[in-house]
């Protein structure tokens, strides 16, 4: 049946509203596919999910093609397998919970790897059950604290989560094979750029980790790719430690007076006011040939609080070169389930041995960071700071600090971490060469599970000799709403939006235009007979409105065929409008169904 516009449910808007930030955002809201609820929450109008159910056919298509069933779960679970997985805590405050009225705890939930494991476990008892691959498209929900960009990462979204289920390892591998050439077919259909780079499994725990990233300026994750093959987001690169370097022979440790030098720059002014250029062996990376004393030669040492899941709050230390800052997205991952903040005036005033812009990891008594002296708090060091590379750092005495401080030597740490940030021309861990920067949104994520949510709530089946084994697992996930919105990102001009043809949520926009009663006619004649061809058509049928208007939301809509029937309908002559080139062409009546078919 032809939409008519008369009677569809939508009104657009003539103005951006107030919240927008990206244009996804402003042109979804203005062409009536979504209206804001709260922060992060939106309703979905008629247009919208029309398109949101396109890219659903989609995925459904792609999943059946890859051998998975689909099922339905409810977004309201009970807390008893979350904690069982040890997620209910994991979580933090990044969920909502509540309670009922018998004062029993739920959830609303982020992800359903511990409900699918339930049900294959009260299902299936065999390996001859085994492979076997599900999945769901839902809705999920998050606390997300800024929830920003719309449909880019709201705290409701719909999620498309599939899980496999094998008995052996090589098993697992062909299902996540599987999964992930799933998701190339269906980007590739979407018609959506995508890198696919190494990640972090976070909270969902496992081994193999995969995201498929799309390169957008808008996008919320880094990621880094060299020419030679390598790519990760930032929190799965992993640095090259340089070799260690002979301690003999290195300069003893010098203490030096360096007042009003807090900061890495006031202190290497300084050193360059002060002190002779460095040396090979006197600081920094020694072999760097420097003629002049640069951050790279000291020592950072920042104090990070650690916010722990008993609700303790722990003080570390980090010791980095002092040409690099930590990055909390790396930071997160490095000490999760811990959440991560800078240290408070208040951390710092009950540890009165930390001198607030004079930390380092030694002292002048010759005491150590890592072995309960200097500060008492544990001390660790980016993988760089090998043993025999000397340094300018803190003295952990007020306004003092020391040069030619080795690793190895005259420090050592409680273990090494990565939260230093990643920069332009750091080598790939893979030796492809230097790596290159660039900001992307997630929009499907690949994993490779394996025995940890099965051996938590207790999946096995037997196998071939009646021995009973531990399932292992996949989980593969894509962002229904977050890839809409990506769509609407790369396919608008300055007028509105322009589906492609295989997400648009009509073929056809049909435009009636003027006051002749042959015009109406006529476009009604024509939009039953695209129908009948089996396209889906919208038909502006309302009167007494001005072309302009007509136009207007036609070219915000954003259907990529527009056919407009106007003045010359009389003269049996139709203009056919294809919004994606822009091309117009006056045609025959007789033709428009034809040429807007080809």
């Amino acid at each position: 049946m032809v939409t008519r516009l008369s009677h569809y449910f939508v009104r657009t808007l003539r103005e951006d509203p107030a919240d927008a930030e990206v244009t996804s955002h402003r042109l979804l809201v203005r062409a009536g596919y979504i209206r804001r609820q709260a922060p992060g929450i939106f309703a979905w109008l008629p247009l919208g999910l029309k398109v949101k159910g396109k890219v659903e056919q989609i995925i459904r298509e792609e999943m059946t093609a890859a051998g998975a069933y689909e099922v339905h779960f409810p977004a309201l679970l009970p807390r008893e397998p979350y904690e069982a997985t040890g997620r209910w805590e994991e979580y933090g405050d990044g969920i909502f919970r509540l309670h009922d009225r018998k004062g029993a705890d739920y959830l609303l939930a982020p992800t359903h790897e511990e409900v699918f494991t339930l049900l294959v476990k009260d299902l299936y008892s065999s390996y001859k059950d085994l492979p076997l691959s599900i999945y769901q498209i839902q809705d999920k929900y998050r606390d997300e604290a800024r929830p920003r960009a719309g449909l880019l990462r709201g705290r409701e979204f719909t999620m498309k989560d599939a899980y496999s289920f094998d008995y052996t390892d090589a098993g697992l591998d062909a299902s996540y094979m599987a999964q992930r050439d799933a998701y190339e077919r269906i980007f590739q259909r979407l018609g959506l750029e995508y890198v696919i780079v190494q990640a972090d499994a976070g909270a969902m725990g496992g081994s193999r980790s995969e995201e498929f990233l799309h390169p957008t300026a808008v996008g919320e994750d880094t990621f880094v790719r060299s020419e030679g093959g390598y790519a990760a987001n930032v929190e799965a690169y992993e640095t090259t430690a340089p070799a260690p370097i002979a301690i003999d022979g290195l300069p003893e440790p010098v203490f030096f007076d360096s007042p009003n030098t807090p900061t890495i720059q006031t202190l290497v002014d300084h050193c360059n006011a002060h002190l002779d250029a460095p040396a090979s062996g006197i600081a920094g990376p020694a072999t760097d040939g420097a003629t002049e004393w640069n951050a790279a030669h000291t020592l950072k040492n920042v104090v990070l609080a650690l916010k722990h899941l008993d609700g303790t709050r722990e003080l570390v230390i980090v010791g980095i070169p002092g040409d690099r800052d930590v990055d909390d997205k790396r930071a997160e991952v490095t000490f999760a389930p811990a959440e991560v903040e800078a240290a408070t005036e208040e951390d710092f005033a009950k540890h009165p041995l930390l001198v607030k812009g004079y930390i380092g990891p030694w002292s002048e008594e010759g005491a150590i960071l890592g072995e309960e002296s200097a500060t008492g708090i544990r001390y660790l060091l980016d993988p760089r700071v090998v043993d025999g590379t000397a340094w300018v750092t803190g003295a952990n005495i007020d306004q003092k600090h020391v040069h030619s401080l080795a690793a190895g030597r005259d420090f050592t740490a409680d273990g090494f971490v990565e939260v230093a940030n990643v920069v332009e021309g750091d080598p790939a861990p893979d030796g492809s060469g230097p790596v290159h920067l660039a900001r992307g949104m997630e929009i499907g994520h690949v994993f490779q599970l394996g025995r940890k949510y099965a051996e938590a709530l207790g999946l096995k089946v037997l196998d071939e000799n009646g021995k009973l084994v531990t399932v292992t697992m996949g989980s593969y996930g894509i962002g229904v709403t977050r890839i809409l919105a990506i769509i609407a990102e790369l396919n608008n001009d300055a007028k509105g939006l322009v589906w492609p043809a295989s997400v648009a949520p009509f073929d056809v926009h049909v435009v009636a235009t003027g006051k002749d009663a042959v015009a109406f006619e006529l476009a009604e004649k024509l939009s039953a007979d695209l129908e009948a061809a089996g396209m889906d058509v919208m038909f502006d049928d309302r009167p007494k409105v001005s072309p302009g208007v007509k136009f207007g939301d036609a070219e915000l809509i954003g259907v990529p065929k527009i056919l407009i029937v106007g003045r010359g309908a009389a003269d049996g002559q139709v203009e056919v409008w294809d919004r994606r080139t822009g091309d117009r062409q006056t045609v025959a009546a007789d033709d428009a169904v034809a040429a807007l078919m080809a």
